[in-house]
């Protein structure tokens, strides 16, 4: 018997890998819905082999359903999301809106499956943001053996994670570069992103950074540790799809950068690729489809007592969010619910 599930926003970015990654992964499905807006209704989305057309969010009936993936913007989140909790369905939401309440799980399979259990508080279970998933995912084994004190960290993070729109600027303003008169101007982003980087993802605040380094900073901590400090840096770079960080940590013990190496080669969701030669690390082209959070360029750093650089990237429509949502499901499953 398997589980009967529904993935809201399913013609989204991650709406679509959501259904992709629940089919490859063979995820015990007795039954599957696709949700979208009103405007969206009837159009048809891949689940494995089978085609779905998308049902009306607005006037679905969560009753009887087990868990639903939901991949819509907050606001929508906020009105939807409840009533599927109240209906008995387990939520398990993209959106940044129950990341940081304390009665709700923010989960990360790798590195606190064990806090799944906490989603009877609402049923409801949160998925963190994806340049914070992949970078604790590696951090987490290295946590265990030498206690991270403090991170510095560097995002370039790609278009996709603001959406198809963002996409569609960066294709159309790159080719409008070389072709005269079909040149386009910002609208998604305050500024051109074709052949350029921005040091600005999401709202400022009043501090000074932005809400998405601020985001890491909270989900780090909620997750991982709360002793551990962050600083992040958080810019969005001309890729389609891939975040990549480079990430410097300082350690309470001493750690070896080639013990650290033994250790993350051996992590779950973990692949180092580290050869200290020209072309011997990842980038984002290379890890897009693919499930693993990739760590290169792991090195010493010499500038404190108890330090290591390393270079991170992955998929972040995958293990960003997707996947990530799809790995939630799965623990839920295998220790909660216990069908399939």
């Amino acid at each position: 018997m398997g589980y009967k599930v529904v993935v809201v926003g399913a013609t989204g970015n991650v709406g679509k890998e959501m259904l992709n990654i629940l089919a490859e992964r063979e995820f015990p499905v007795d039954e599957i819905a696709a949700l979208a807006s009103r405007k969206s209704l009837g159009t048809e989305v891949s689940f494995g082999d089978r085609t779905l057309k998308t049902q009306d969010l607005d006037t679905f009936d969560f009753t009887g359903w087990d868990i639903a993936l939901f991949a819509i913007g907050s606001d929508a989140t906020k009105v939807y999301a409840p009533k599927a909790a109240a209906s008995g369905c387990v939520v398990i939401d993209n959106s940044s809106l129950y990341r940081y309440d304390p009665d709700i799980p923010l989960i990360v399979p790798e590195v606190n499956a064990d806090d799944v259990v906490r989603y009877k508080n609402k049923n409801i279970i949160a998925n963190p943001n994806c340049s914070t998933a992949q970078m604790v995912v590696a951090l987490k084994p290295l946590h265990d053996r030498a206690r991270i004190k403090r991170v510095v960290v560097a995002t370039y993070q790609s278009v996709s994670g603001t959406g198809k729109e963002a996409m569609d600027e960066l294709w159309n303003q790159t080719k409008g570069i070389f072709v005269p008169g079909q040149e386009v101007e910002p609208k998604v982003y305050p500024k051109q992103i074709a052949f350029n980087v921005i040091p600005h993802i999401d709202v400022f605040l009043d501090s000074g950074e932005t809400k998405e380094e601020w985001k890491m900073v909270a989900e780090t901590k909620k997750i991982l540790d709360p002793k551990i400090k962050v600083t992040a840096t958080c810019v969005r770079v001309p890729v389609f799809v891939g975040h990549s960080e480079a990430i410097n940590i300082e350690f309470e013990d001493y750690l070896d950068w080639e013990e650290a190496t033994d250790i993350l080669r051996e992590a779950p969701g973990v692949l180092v690729v580290d050869k200290r030669e020209a072309g011997g690390y990842i980038t984002p082209i290379e890890c897009v489809g693919e499930y693993a959070t990739y760590v290169s360029r792991i090195r010493q750093d010499s500038t404190i007592e108890n330090g290591l650089n390393l270079w991170c990237v992955s998929d972040n429509l995958r293990k960003g969010a997707a996947l990530n949502a799809v790995q939630i499901a799965e623990v839920l499953g295998n220790r909660c619910l216990k069908k399939g």
